[in-house]
């Protein structure tokens, strides 16, 4: 049939050779597009870790600054940051070509040693244990005389009370056998706890949505350090002749 070719027509159109090399070919353009999709599986895989790694970093946030109160193991910290950020800039360049991992080593790096120093920070629980407090409630917004209002701690003690600022700094303090009355009363929509001794008065106010319980609890905390006033015996009448 002048339709069909034999097949020793086939075979001589397409020699062995030929086939071999694209055989060869094919799996020569095969290996060269798998390469950058490797390079791309591990720039992905370091792209999630460096993700998932700062996210993990912003959880133990809070508890890493609090390292600064102990100032090896702030120095230990800083330097441990240091080499694992200057790792993840050398090895990525000299394995594979990789320059993300380079940029979040160089960040690590960086904040290694932008971080500030150690520093001798006191803590609520150490700063009640000197001044020989029973307990610690928030005190609201208390203003000194002329000056800004500022949001002070009360460290209720048998002996005295004191109002400190964020710094540990007494702005207020109230010989606890002085005390006449405490009294926490809604004001212009916040919470107001009066305080009043001997002469003196002192306001500590209380705003947002949790003021009336935070108001309430400091009230009912002072109050349960206040000395009742001793009872008043009747005198008696003197007898008549």
């Amino acid at each position: 049939m002048h339709g069909s070719r034999p097949r020793s027509a086939i075979a001589l159109a397409f020699p062995r050779r030929k086939v071999k090399d694209y055989l060869v070919l094919d799996r020569t353009v095969m290996s060269t597009t798998s390469i950058p999709a490797a390079q791309e599986s591990i720039g992905t895989r370091l792209r999630n870790l460096a993700i998932g790694s700062l996210f993990a970093l912003v959880l133990l946030l809070p508890k890493i600054l609090n390292l600064r109160r102990y100032r090896r193991t702030w120095l230990a910290f800083r330097i441990a940051l240091a080499f694992a950020g200057a790792s993840l800039v050398i090895l990525p360049l000299s394995l594979w070509n990789s320059f993300t991992a380079a940029i979040a080593g160089l960040a690590l790096f960086l904040a290694a040693i932008l971080l500030p120093g150690a520093k001798a920070d006191t803590t609520l629980a150490d700063t009640a244990a000197q001044l020989g407090a029973l307990v610690v409630v928030n005190g609201g917004e208390y203003q000194p005389g002329n000056a800004h209002a500022a949001p002070v701690q009360l460290f209720v003690g048998d002996e005295r009370i004191w109002a400190l600022e964020s710094h540990m700094h007494p702005l207020l303090v109230v010989p606890t056998a002085q005390i006449s009355s405490a009294a926490a009363a809604e004001s212009a929509g916040d919470w107001i706890l009066r305080l009043r001794w001997a002469e003196h008065t002192a306001d500590f106010r209380y705003r947002g949505i949790f003021a009336e319980h935070l108001a309430r609890v400091a009230e009912s905390t002072l109050r349960s350090v206040m000395r009742e006033p001793l009872p008043v015996l009747p005198q008696k009448r003197a007898a008549t002749a």
